[in-house]
């Protein structure tokens, strides 16, 4: 797996994808990965977190993440839905899209839903939801 480690949020989510893929996975900042790779622009690199399979095979964005998900044996259905649904590809690759463009506020929006250590998150989003209940509550 080949990202960007110049950036926060991608740095936040590999520590925690290192750990989830149990070794099964090599992740390499494109910084140091691309001279490997000359057939891949380093702008592709840049723009896209990117899986590249033992057989040669590169998988970009979305389509990416979800096959390493898979190949570590967590949520493997994500990589079958992204593969055989055309409306969850979609929304994955918008989703991805509208992150890799905004990966400052993502990561702001992501230690404040699950803290600042990636490898024991907290579920400050249980809390959030709890309240935004509650107010609708006593709206009502």
């Amino acid at each position: 797996m080949v990202w960007d480690g110049n950036c926060g949020f991608c740095k936040y989510w590999i520590i925690r994808w290192t750990r989830l893929s149990k070794g099964q996975i090599k992740f390499i900042p494109f910084q140091e990965a691309a001279p490997q790779f000359p057939e891949i622009e380093v702008e592709h690199f840049k723009s896209a977190v990117r899986l590249i399979d033992v057989d040669g095979r590169v998988y970009s964005g979305p389509e990416a993440a979800y096959k390493s998900l898979q190949m570590s044996g967590k949520f493997t259905y994500l990589y079958d839905w992204y593969a055989n649904s055309s409306v969850f590809r979609k929304l994955s690759d918008v989703g991805y899209q509208i992150i890799a463009d905004n990966r400052n506020t993502a990561m702001k929006i992501t230690k404040w839903l699950f803290g600042d250590n990636p490898i024991n998150l907290k579920n400050y989003w249980v809390f959030y939801l709890m309240i935004i209940f509650g107010v609708l509550l006593l709206l009502l």
